[in-house]
């Protein structure tokens, strides 16, 4: 089956897109307006884009009645969010925060999660996350009317100490996070359990194994 995206309604082209590209990383997003009220949501069009320096991109859509969502107004006021990511042991917690609460009621207040001080952004990381990401806005780029693109710069990452393998040389113990990722359709995510590991060829690996 071909599909033209230019002859699909958004709501098709958009389950196609969810329902092919998985596993999505989550990113766990708390920021803060000018007011210094805090915001916390999850957002799966969310991914590394660059190592040097480092940079993320997440994909940010509108309210269901309209109107950019609450992280991205911050963000667009502040220039400054963190990115959390969320393990299983999370995984309830970060679903109550996707909840579509009114502008300026806090979602960390109704999932019941602590945070702690950011080092180099005013927004505070999750106290509970894994890893979280401080993060400086680049630029954001609009898709359409209804979704945003931002891109920033990770300017300091924060990992629990018993995730790390050697931290000079900083080996992380990336099973060991257990971190979960958008899957297709609603509600459906999965885990991290299943690896495989594959070296990538050398040229000569290559001819020798023709």
């Amino acid at each position: 089956m071909h599909y033209d995206f230019s002859q699909l309604s958004a709501r098709n082209a958009y389950k196609l897109v969810v329902s092919t590209i998985v596993p999505r990383p989550i990113a766990w997003i708390v920021s803060q307006n000018a007011r210094g009220q805090l915001n916390c949501a999850p957002f799966s069009f969310f991914n590394a884009m660059a190592g040097d320096p480092p940079t993320l991109v997440i994909g940010i859509g509108s309210r269901d009645e309209g109107g950019p969502k609450d992280s991205l107004r911050n963000i667009q006021e502040t220039g400054q969010f963190v990115i959390n990511l969320v393990n299983e042991e999370l995984a309830r917690s970060m679903n109550v925060t996707a909840t579509p609460f009114a502008y300026g009621v806090s979602e960390l207040e109704k999932a019941g999660l602590a945070t702690a001080p950011a080092l180099k952004v005013k927004p505070p990381r999750l106290a509970a996350s894994p890893v979280a990401f401080e993060c400086q806005l680049i630029q954001t780029v609009p898709a359409s009317a209804t979704n945003t693109i931002v891109i920033a710069r990770a300017l300091a990452c924060h990992i629990e100490d018993r995730y790390l393998l050697d931290a000079e040389k900083c080996y992380v113990n990336t099973p060991e996070l257990k971190l979960i990722g958008r899957m297709h359709g609603a509600g459906w995510y999965t885990t991290t359990h299943q690896l495989f590991q594959m070296d990538r060829l050398t040229v000569a690996e290559w001819e020798s194994a023709r």
